[in-house]
């Protein structure tokens, strides 16, 4: 999996499609930008050559050499066992939206199977079958996303309202934004009990900012028909929140932001071709998950814009770990934490190939980026819930 891999996403899809099978499979962490070692098997060969992806076949005294030398304790590398293929859900409405979501093109593109999952199923707890949980681009602040000054007009827009209203009636809620908190809190409820939750670009605040106003009104008229809480932001609850403190929510309406979280504008002290983002290093012995999900074939990353682009460091928690920087613009990209028994990854930004991506531009073709790092990331948090749970060492 370094540089010499023909087709880094679609090696995934093949661990995942034997983990499917009840093969046990090692992820030889930190080494070879995080390469994958299969029992030889013929099935597993030929779904290698049909998918495009490099490998090589190694006899028993190689694999003992390149186990001998990941277990040196000066070697940052470390042996993993994957065992179960997870059951994965993304949350994301039903029919054609004007945007499109990097994991599902990602889940597509390297032929990961998912079930599509939105409101009804969460609020009928039906979030426990599942083991790994994706926010599709999501507004849970009932604001949709805040596009009513450029969109309110369009004709996708006004569906998503309507269909949110009436969802939100028929499940017994008096607002959109009454149903989404009831989402968010059962969201919470699945991480806490043990689930994987993972998220990006206008998901991750968006959610955390939902959880902090639970006991107020954060919605103008145009979104729920009714005005906002005189003077809300004294009554934001940060103790609520996975990620995110002391922030302070937009109180403009018109406003395409929810808060000042979000590093999206300090993107312009930088010109494009130098935005760039650097994921951290991590003791593989040590610090095993973050590792885990760090594995790629280079630790810098061009950057890509969202809605939400990154996070202020101001506003991050501290017991928050953070894997991922612009140093630039001093910005975090990609954050991790864990909640009750069970894990949260924040990334920021849309799509990890297409720098500005904007409502109604087409999705991205992965054919183009078979070996991109932005996109891997995602990956490793889908494959990260199989691995055989193991201690941290103290």
């Amino acid at each position: 999996m370094d540089e010499s891999q023909k087709n880094h996403l679609k090696a995934y899809g093949v661990a995942y499609w034997a983990l499917e099978r009840e093969i046990v499979m090692e992820w030889l962490l930190n080494y070879r930008g995080g390469s994958f070692l299969f029992p030889h098997h013929s099935l597993i060969e030929e779904e290698l050559i049909v998918r495009g992806i490099s490998y090589s076949v190694l006899p028993d005294v190689k694999v003992k050499k390149i186990k001998s030398d990941i277990a040196n304790p000066e070697a940052n590398m470390e042996v993993v066992q994957l065992e179960k293929a997870p059951k994965i859900a993304v949350y994301t409405p039903t029919g054609k939206q004007p945007w499109d979501d990097a994991v599902t093109l990602v889940l597509t593109y390297a032929e990961i199977p998912y079930e599509e999952i939105y409101d009804s199923t969460v609020v009928m707890n039906g979030l426990p079958e599942f083991d790994w949980l994706h926010l599709h681009h999501e507004d849970f602040t009932g604001q949709y996303g805040k596009f009513y000054r450029a969109y309110h007009t369009q004709s996708w827009y006004q569906k998503q309202v309507r269909d949110n209203e009436a969802t939100a009636k028929k499940l017994g809620f008096k607002k959109v934004s009454e149903l989404k908190l009831n989402v968010a809190i059962r969201i919470r409820e699945f991480v806490a009990g043990g689930g994987f939750l993972f998220t990006m670009c206008s998901g991750t605040d968006s959610y955390d900012i939902a959880l902090s106003a639970m006991n107020t009104d954060i919605c103008e008229h145009m979104y729920d028909h009714d005005p906002s809480t005189p003077y809300f932001q004294s009554q934001i609850d940060y103790t609520q929140t996975l990620a995110f403190k002391d922030y302070t929510v937009s109180k403009d309406p018109m406003e395409y932001e929810y808060s000042d979280i979000d590093g999206t504008r300090d993107h312009t002290r930088v010109a494009e071709n130098q935005d760039k983002f650097y994921l951290f290093d991590f003791s593989a012995k040590w610090d095993i998950v973050p590792t885990m999900l760090c594995q790629n074939h280079t630790k810098e990353i061009d950057g890509f814009m969202g809605q939400t682009t990154d996070f202020r460091t101001e506003f991050i928690k501290p017991d928050v770990l953070v894997m991922g920087e612009n140093k630039a613009i001093g910005t975090a990209r990609y954050l991790h934490g864990e909640f009750g028994q069970g894990t949260w990854t924040f990334y920021g930004g849309h799509d990890p190939e297409d720098y500005r991506h904007l409502v109604g531009d087409p999705p991205t073709d992965l054919n183009l980026h078979p070996n991109s790092p932005g996109y891997r990331l995602i990956l490793n948090n889908i494959l990260f819930p199989a691995a055989k749970k193991k201690k941290r060492k103290t």
